[in-house]
């Protein structure tokens, strides 16, 4: 994959390819969609996962679909054009060992009962203090120093959906805000005592998966455990005769408003270890050149990757409509502006992204953001398309991130011209943290997703709960006459804020604000 940034255009493109960005479009549209999103999820890509040769397929095909319709390079990389590299560290847990002493006596602990997780290489904690902290209750720096905390699960993370759906993208997303906060507070180690909901092989399952950041990010080195209520009771003074009462006694103590964190006369002793690996992976960034530049850009974006083989068995995940559906989206999108030039010329560059790592955390996105091929101040308007196809034609649409950009009036007017009804409430903004729009607006461009798919809860329900992230996310269950609607509005919204004419900037974006608690891509640690 190191080698495939340098590689050049012609390489990777068949004999006699030409740019075809005139030539009439011979397909329908719902067969063209058909044919990318049957191509990318098919097992030649073998789920596309990043760094693998499922990865150079992946490229190796979009590349040539963008050079032959028209695209130029965007990556304003003379020595790298079309690929961006990102590179990625992934870190993978191998050793997990915890030891408690109470008073004199030591208390026994497995596997069974306790597991240990940092997000550096390695990390011990020797002989600290357990302080009983509650639900999350953060003393003073000179409280927490040295000491490890003990944290009861968040009663909002316990009450929530379980399942993959949920795992991916932050489980218990209240409780790990409070495990941040008490680190950053000063607390050497925070220990989570799971409430029964999730088991601690839930956790460990999803902790050891490999968690993966930017090389070069400010990697933290601190250290979590989760336990059992078993022994978190042990832990708390509980005894065989009356198991349970301690730590029964102490959540009806977290609940009393005047609750103050106390030491429970306990200490710990947590050591965690994990491997480390480097992945050379890429963004895929295209440019249809405007007439004026100097008014700005607009974006389209849609992430590549997927998972590979992700099952016990050795099964892959073909991720097609998470996200081929959305590749061949943008894809499309790019072939009609292109199919109307020169008459339909826009004012504004339009730049067309293809991220990488958006299932390790949106971590394509991030490295786009952070090392633009264009100064993110001048993107007027990024659209991400991101699991489509799951609803018929001629459906509502909705907006993921209303009310969070200054776009929000621009689109409805859009819709509005198209006789397409914009869904009433912002219900689709629970999905705001888990696609690459986020870290966008992170850094202060307007991005949103506008799709037909998250205007109807039902469908989307039943793909997040069902095949999403499994070997069953296959070509068959896409509905592409519903991809060829959000392909049609795309195409409007972005010829639309192409125009400097019909969209002046000059607004000033709100603070992007995600409904609380809400569900995100990223984790604190591995």
């Amino acid at each position: 994959m190191r080698a495939l940034a340098l590689v050049s255009l012609a390489a990777l493109l068949p004999a006699g390819a030409t740019r075809a960005a005139t030539a009439p479009l011979a397909l329908p549209l719902e067969q063209r969609l058909r044919g990318h999103v049957e191509t990318l999820a098919s097992p030649a890509f073998a789920g596309r996962r990043p760094g693998t040769e499922g990865e150079t397929q992946t490229l190796r095909y979009l590349v040539r679909q963008w050079f032959e319709m028209g695209l130029e390079s965007g990556t304003n990389l003379p020595g790298s054009p079309w690929f961006a590299p990102v590179e990625l560290v992934a870190r993978e847990p191998v050793l997990s060992r915890a030891a408690f002493m109470r008073g004199r006596r030591r208390l026994a602990a497995d596997e069974h009962d306790v597991f240990v997780v940092t997000s550096g290489v390695r990390n011990l904690v020797e002989s600290a203090p357990v302080l009983f902290v509650g639900h999350g209750v953060v003393p003073s720096r000179t409280e927490l120093a040295g000491r490890v905390a003990l944290l009861l699960e968040s009663k909002a993370a316990a009450g929530g959906k379980r399942g993959d759906h949920d795992e991916r993208h932050g489980d218990v997303e209240a409780g790990r805000e409070a495990v941040g906060r008490l680190l950053d507070g000063g607390a050497m180690a925070v220990i989570t005592v799971l409430d029964g909901t999730r088991t601690l092989d839930d956790v460990a399952t999803r902790r050891r998966k490999a968690g993966t950041m930017l090389a070069g990010e400010r990697l933290d080195n601190e250290i979590e455990a989760f336990v059992t209520p078993d022994m978190a009771d042990r832990l708390l003074g509980g005894t065989t005769a009356a198991p349970g009462q301690a730590l029964a006694a102490a959540q009806a103590e977290a609940e009393k408003p005047d609750f103050t964190p106390r030491l429970i006369g306990t200490t710990a002793s947590l050591e965690a270890t994990s491997t480390e690996t480097r992945v050379r992976t890429h963004n895929l960034i295209g440019r249809i050149p405007g007439r004026d530049p100097a008014a700005g850009a607009v974006l389209l974006v849609a992430h590549w990757d997927h998972f590979g083989v992700c099952t016990a068995a050795g099964a892959i995940c073909p991720g097609a409509v998470d996200n081929a559906s959305g590749v061949a989206v943008i894809t499309e999108v790019a072939r009609q502006i292109l199919a109307g030039m020169p008459q339909r010329m826009p004012d504004r560059d339009i730049y067309v992204l293809a991220t990488t790592g958006e299932e390790m955390g949106l971590l394509g996105a991030l490295a786009f953001a952070e090392n633009p091929p264009l100064p993110l101040g001048r993107i007027v308007a990024a659209f991400n398309v991101d699991s489509t196809g799951l609803v018929p034609a001629g459906g509502q649409v909705a907006i993921v991130g209303r009310g969070m950009t200054p776009l929000d009036d621009t689109v409805a007017r859009v819709l509005g011209r198209m006789r397409r009804k914009l869904v009433d409430g912002r219900a689709a903004n629970a999905y705001v943290r888990r696609q690459d729009s986020w870290v966008l607006m992170q850094h202060d461009v307007p991005a949103i997703m506008v799709s037909t798919s998250y205007a109807d809860e039902a469908p989307l329900d039943r793909f997040m709960t069902g095949a999403y992230h499994t070997p069953a996310d296959t070509p068959d269950h896409v509905n592409y006459a519903g991809m060829a609607d959000d392909v049609q509005i795309n195409t409007e919204l972005v010829r639309e804020f192409a125009d400097a004419r019909r969209y002046a900037t000059g607004g000033v974006t709100p603070p992007a604000t995600a409904p609380a608690p809400g569900p995100t891509n990223s984790a604190r640690t591995p």
